[in-house]
Parts: C-alpha cells; structure tokens; sequence
C-alpha cells in the first residue's frame, strides 16, 4: 500500500544538502541521497530523474539564504542608510553563522562549472541579488556589488581567514562611488 507523504520531495532534498556537506558533491548519489532521507530508492528517481535534477533543486534551496537577507534588509529601503556598511554587516553575518552551510552552498555553486544543468540556477541567484540591489543603486553597480561580495566571501572561505568587515564596507562603498 502506498503511504501518502507530502513532505517527502522536501526530505530528499534536505537530505541531498546533508550529504554533499559531510561528502561533496561526489558522495551524492540517488541511493546516498534516498539513505539519507530514510526513503524506498524509488523516492527519490521519482522526485528527481537524473542527478543533476537533484543538484539543481538543492542549489535552488541553498541559494535562498543570502539572497533573502538582502532583499529583506531595511538598508535596501532606506535611501538614507549606508548600503556599504550594510551589506558588508549582512556578509559577515552570513559568513558567521554557519560557516559549513557557506561552504556547502558554494560547493553547490561552483558545481556548474562541470555541470551545466546547475548553470541556470547559479545565474538566477546572482539575478535575484542584483534585483534585489537595483533600488538603491543602478543595475551594473549591483552586479558588481554582487561579484564583490561573491568574491570576498569565497576569499574568506578559501583562506580560513577571518572576515574583515571594515575592509568590506570600503571595497563595496568604492563600488558604490560614482566615476
């Protein structure tokens, strides 16, 4: 008898983040990914017929967090408020948190370098927070906002550097500066 389970697409992809964060990209696999969710194999191939299907639902997931702290902060509404310091405050607060969920979402991202059916949902983050940017500023100072920020945080992630939030608000507000 089949057991109805609503939830069950949401628990394999939650299941497939855990995974590739304790093994990588390389340690997901349908049957990690099923084994990980406590479901039937069958699961999971039905939710999801290839793996990069899979890949693309967890990136999608894993790119909401930042990209909704931007849109959601009152900086961006307050045209009076210092967008630099702003987003080098949410930067680091993203990068403190949960430093191996920061790591997993970039190991997701950088994933459609070899896999291009990931390529589109890594393009609409960097849309979405440029959207997200472009009420306070034009939308090429945004995309470079974003790259910056992209940048900074896989530096810190690279380097096991502590983040650096006086030099961030710098770099963003020379971003910021008109020609």
């Amino acid at each position: 008898m089949r057991r109805y389970d609503p939830e069950r697409r949401q628990r394999i992809i939650d299941a497939a983040i855990r995974v590739v964060g304790a093994k990588g990209i390389a340690g997901l696999s349908h049957r990690t990914a099923a084994a990980e969710a406590d479901v039937p194999l069958g699961s999971t191939t039905y939710h999801f017929k290839t793996l990069d299907d899979l890949l693309v639902a967890a990136l999608r997931q894993a790119n909401e967090g930042f990209a909704q702290a931007v849109a959601g902060s009152p900086a961006l509404a307050d045209p009076d408020a210092d967008l630099a310091q702003a987003l080098a405050r949410l930067l680091g607060e993203f990068l403190a948190v949960d430093r191996g969920r920061v790591e997993l979402e970039y190991e997701l991202y950088l994933a459609a370098l070899r896999r291009p059916a990931l390529r589109p949902v890594a393009a609409e983050w960097g849309e979405a927070m440029a959207a997200a940017l472009t009420p306070r500023t034009d939308p090429v100072t945004a995309r470079a906002l974003v790259a910056v920020m992209d940048g900074m945080g896989l530096q810190v992630l690279l380097t096991d550097a502590e983040y650096d939030e006086p030099y961030a608000r710098e770099i963003l507000g020379r971003v910021l500066r008109p020609a």
